[in-house]
């Protein structure tokens, strides 16, 4: 893994730095996760939604944000978010991917008191088999029913990016719009992994939250985020949400699961011209996150604004860690006015 080294519209050049077999499977066993939460908050279920709402687009139907979560988090982690929209009177909803939120694995040995040695090897029944494919599959079902009813505009925050992509290979015709909140979006770099491989990613925090077992063996990163080592916490804060209270981030670290896959960090996640690129799409820098470094979103605005010179990026930067605001409204207010 290598060590960790404004505002303003991204700009530059940009081009794929070659990976090394080292690299990527010292990170691998390192990453961790990039999780993905939109702000400290409650609710429950599979999924999360609104039915309310007043504005409609020019055919007389309203939009519905569907948002997508990345690694380690659920549909629970949008809960605020979700408020803020509905009071505003917008549509939204939150979808949990495979393995994720009723399907989570939290084994025994995670439990108070914990066995560490078991949890290192205990198996993920379901994500050690998940692939992005998986979730892209699922994501896609979830647009067509929804696109029945309105325009569908598809959100993802961190590794929750590289599905939305993948969605909108599949379905480009049922997206109105795909919004990136600090999110993966790989054109010219294949993968999530190779993200951080490049120079732009050598300054994530990531590799320094210590992780537990061999993702090898186990098909699964997995982290203790109920560790009671202060080190373990005051790291995992550090590289997503630095400027959260201790109280905010307790409550965030509390939501987590244990376990993400493996395969979805090396698995392709490329959007194509053809069919992804041509939907409209936003991208919401948080220009603080130590997950995904500055320098690495504005690279894969980049990227994917040359592969689709006429149809680039709407970009918007907010004053934020990797989790996004400590509360939701700054988040809200830029997605209502995409409506």
């Amino acid at each position: 893994m290598p060590e960790p080294a404004n505002t303003s519209p991204p700009g530059g050049t940009s081009g794929c730095a070659p990976t090394r077999g080292v690299g990527r499977r010292r990170l691998l066993r390192r990453a961790g996760a990039v999780v993905a939460a939109a702000g400290a908050g409650a609710a429950a279920g599979g999924l999360l939604g609104t039915h309310a709402g007043r504005k409609e687009n020019e055919h007389g139907k309203r939009p519905t944000f569907l948002l997508v979560h990345g690694a380690n988090s659920n549909a629970y982690a949008f809960a605020p978010l979700i408020a803020a929209l509905t009071l505003e009177g917008h549509r939204a909803l939150a979808v949990d991917l495979p393995g994720h939120g009723a399907q989570a694995n939290f084994p025994p040995s995670y439990q108070a008191p914990q066995d560490l040695a078991a949890f290192a090897t205990d198996p993920s029944p379901v994500l050690s088999r998940t692939t992005l494919e998986d979730n892209a599959r699922h994501v896609a079902g979830v647009v067509r029913r929804i696109a029945r009813q309105g325009p569908v505009i598809l959100v993802g925050h961190s590794m929750g990016g590289a599905t939305i992509t993948r969605v909108g290979n599949q379905v480009p015709d049922a997206i109105a719009r795909l919004v990136y909140l600090s999110a993966f979006c790989c054109v010219r770099i294949r993968t999530i992994l190779d993200c951080f491989l490049v120079p732009e990613g050598r300054a994530t925090l990531l590799p320094t939250i210590p992780s537990v077992g061999d993702p090898e063996r186990t098909g699964v990163l997995r982290n203790n985020w109920r560790s009671a080592d202060a080190n373990f916490a005051a790291k995992a804060k550090a590289a997503f949400a630095a400027d959260y209270s201790d109280m905010a981030f307790r409550n965030v670290l509390n939501a987590f699961e244990p376990d993400e896959s493996a395969s979805l960090i090396r698995d392709d996640a490329r959007g194509h011209p053809a069919t992804w690129g041509r939907i409209p799409r936003s991208y919401l820098r948080f220009t603080l996150d130590r997950s995904i470094p500055l320098a690495v979103q504005d690279r894969m605005i980049r990227e994917a604004d040359a592969a689709t010179p006429g149809n680039r990026f709407d970009v918007h930067s907010l004053r934020a860690p990797h989790l996004g605001p400590a509360g939701p409204a700054p988040l809200a207010a830029v997605l209502a006015g995409l409506v």
